[in-house]
Order: structure tokens, then sequence, then C-alpha cells
């Protein structure tokens, strides 16, 4: 279990149309402009835009992987702890922090990877 810096770039790499940002200690992820993700390589975790009762729900179920990170805009963000997760549940988060913020046509013409 877990899931390496590297893994996380290919699955991002996946994901239509996404724009990376760099700053000093972490790198954010935007669809058309629109944030749903960050990854910070020296604490091995990253950010995800989720809805709020999902933010809730991971934090509830595994306090271990998951924990809040911010609301905003009606949306509960959570960091996720990248050596606690599997390959398979981080890319359905990350397809959902991606589709929560891609505009619909290109979320139809882009289902998940």
């Amino acid at each position: 279990m877990g899931v390496s810096s590297d893994q996380f770039a290919r699955m991002m790499d996946k994901l239509a149309e996404v724009e990376r940002a760099e700053a000093r200690d972490y790198t954010s992820f935007s669809v058309r402009g629109k944030r749903f993700g960050y990854h910070w390589p020296r604490t091995k975790t990253v950010g995800l835009k989720q809805t709020l009762s999902e933010q809730l729900a991971l934090v509830a179920e595994r306090p271990d992987v998951f924990e809040v990170q911010f609301t905003a805009g009606g949306f509960g963000w959570v960091v996720v702890y990248l050596t606690k997760i599997d390959a398979d549940e981080l890319s359905e988060l990350l397809f959902e922090a991606w589709r929560l913020s891609a505009p619909e046509l290109l979320v139809d013409e882009n289902p998940l990877p």
C-alpha cells in the first residue's frame, strides 16, 4: 500500500487539461483555471477538493489517512497521506477532485481513466 510521488504524477497526467503551478514547497493543479489539488513532496501529502459530505466521511472513516484541510466555496478539501492510501482509491479521489472543477462537457468527454 502507498503511492509514490511519481505514481501520483502519472495519475495526474491521465486527467485532461491539467495546469500545474510550481511554488517553493508545493505544486498546485487546476483545470481551466479552477484549482482542484495540491502536492507537497516533502510531506508526501496531497490536498484534494471534495464535497463537504465526502470530506467529513473520509476523515471520520480513516483519520490516519485523511485530515481536514479547509473548506471554501461549498467544498471540503482533504489532506491525503500518500504512504497510507492505495493507488485505486487515490485515483478515484483525484478524478472526483478534477470533476468538481472541470466544465461538464470536459468531464463528459473524459470519463474516469
